[in-house]
Parts: C-alpha cells; sequence; structure tokens
C-alpha cells in the first residue's frame, strides 16, 4: 500500500516557535500526499531514527506545515533538522474536525499547549469563510509566555474577524495578560448552547476540563469535538497501539465527538 511508503520531502522553511517546538514546511521531492484536511495527521520519518505522528498545522500551494515539540528522539531529529534536509511523510491519516458547521453557528476553538497546531488549519479555514459563521472565537492557553504558539499570527486573526483570548498557567516579567487555565476563561466569552460548535485540542486532562466546562453552559457533548492522543505506529489501524476501548484513534480519530470521547476517558487508564 502507498500509505505505508514514506514520500520523500524536503524541509524548505523551518520557523522556531518555543525553545523546544519548530514549524517545519515541507515540500514533496516527487509524489505528494493528498492534501490533509483540517484535524488530520502525518507519520513524518526521520531517517536512520524512526517515524512519529505529527499534526498538519497548515498547507500552502502544495507545501506542509507541521509543529512538533521535541520530546524524544525521533522529535529531536525533526526538531534539530535544517532548511533542504529530507524526511518522509506518509498520510495524511484519520478523521478530521468535523467543518464546516452549519452556516451561522458559533465557532469556538479551545487550544491548550501545542493542541493550537492541528486548530490552525480549522481557523485558517474559518476565516476565509468568515460569513458562514456568527462569531469566531479563540482561546489559546500555554504554560508561560514563552511557551506561546504563533502569537505573530494573532493579530492577523483579529482582523480577520475572530476574538482571541489568551492565558497562560503562569506568568512572567512583562506580561500584562489573563493568568489562569483555559477553561476558566469560558465564563468571559459569549457561549450559545444552541448554536456553538466547540473544537478543543490539548493536553487530556485539559480536554476534559474543558469539555465539562462546556457542558455547563449547556452546549451538548455531540456539539464538542476534541482530538485523542494515543501511541500511533501504523496510521492504517493495524498495529492496535492507538485503541481507546472500541476506538482506533488513527482511523477513528484523532477527532471524536465528545459524546464518543466522554466513557471512554472516563476509565482509568484506558
Amino acid at each position: 500500500m502507498t500509505t505505508m511508503l514514506p514520500l520523500w520531502h524536503t524541509v524548505v522553511a523551518r520557523e522556531p516557535e518555543t525553545v523546544d517546538t519548530v514549524t517545519l514546511t515541507l515540500r514533496p521531492l516527487d509524489a505528494s500526499i493528498p492534501t490533509p484536511a483540517p484535524g488530520q495527521f502525518t507519520m513524518l520519518y526521520a531517517f536512520g531514527v524512526g517515524e512519529v505522528p505529527i499534526s498538519v498545522s497548515g498547507t500552502r500551494s502544495g507545501d506542509l506545515d507541521q509543529t512538533l515539540r521535541a520530546v524524544g528522539a525521533v522529535t529531536r531529529a525533526l526538531h534539530d533538522c535544517r532548511t533542504g534536509d529530507v524526511v518522509g511523510v506518509r498520510g495524511p491519516f484519520g478523521a478530521g474536525w468535523r467543518l464546516p458547521a452549519p452556516a451561522g453557528r458559533d465557532l469556538l476553538l479551545v487550544a491548550g499547549g501545542i493542541g493550537l497546531a492541528p486548530l490552525r488549519p480549522a481557523l485558517d479555514a474559518a476565516l476565509r469563510d468568515r460569513s458562514h459563521y456568527r462569531r469566531v472565537t479563540v482561546v489559546v492557553g500555554a504554560r508561560t509566555p514563552a511557551d506561546l504558539l504563533f502569537t505573530g499570527a494573532v493579530d492577523g486573526w483579529v482582523a480577520a474577524g475572530a476574538r482571541v483570548e489568551t492565558t497562560v498557567d503562569r506568568a512572567t516579567d512583562g506580561w500584562t495578560g489573563r493568568v489562569g487555565v483555559a477553561p476558566a476563561v469560558l465564563d468571559d466569552v459569549p457561549i450559545d448552547p444552541a448554536t456553538t460548535t466547540a473544537l478543543v485540542c490539548g493536553p487530556e486532562v485539559m480536554m476534559r476540563f474543558t469539555a465539562a466546562a462546556l457542558r455547563r453552559h449547556g452546549v451538548p457533548a455531540a456539539d464538542v469535538q476534541v482530538s485523542l492522543e494515543r501511541n500511533m505506529r501504523c496510521g492504517v489501524a493495524w498495529c492496535g497501539h492507538c485503541q481507546l476501548g472500541p476506538l482506533l484513534l488513527c482511523r477513528d480519530g484523532p477527532v471524536v465527538g465528545y459524546d464518543r470521547a466522554a466513557p471512554l476517558l472516563a476509565v482509568k487508564e484506558l
């Protein structure tokens, strides 16, 4: 199967986001993968090191933007790539965000840390068709101001019609913005439970608390989408490493409605 063979891509740009996070822009050297839908992921291969699943943070004229944090041997090798280096790409895989939501609804995106990366294509798509939605609100949370992603894009999002609220867990010198966890910000943004479609991505505990806060605001669980992460190896639901109860997240996710995810996330160590 062609999905099991990595296609060679060259790194044409490298943009540091934080001290341990970088966005690589990848261009196919020969054949290219199909254009990923917002929320889908690829398997990125660092030659001689290994392969990992990485969310797509943008697409531009056949190029892929992939934002990754160095947390292990493979992601460190990818993080340290320079312009002109070659990596392997398989995909795209998985179920993405269920978009566009019906016309006239409010779109609410809530990101924790690097969870903003898979949400960015959904936001870009919404802002390209801004008149489709009544309100577009983005809540961004990070551990510290230095851990915030895509800070240079925020003004553009606002100019295109999005409301952006940013918060950090811990302030540092010079920070004058919000301090607190992302779910707490939901008390200060307009939420109409009858018209809200919410997309949530971040650490699992953050997504559980965010979904619970949205439920308290009256948003139906079926209108809350979360992007789940498990140990993905093959990308095509063969190996079973990404199993979460009845779901194989490389195929049935990573994006899952919270009505399906909630009972599974309530099971300890599942």
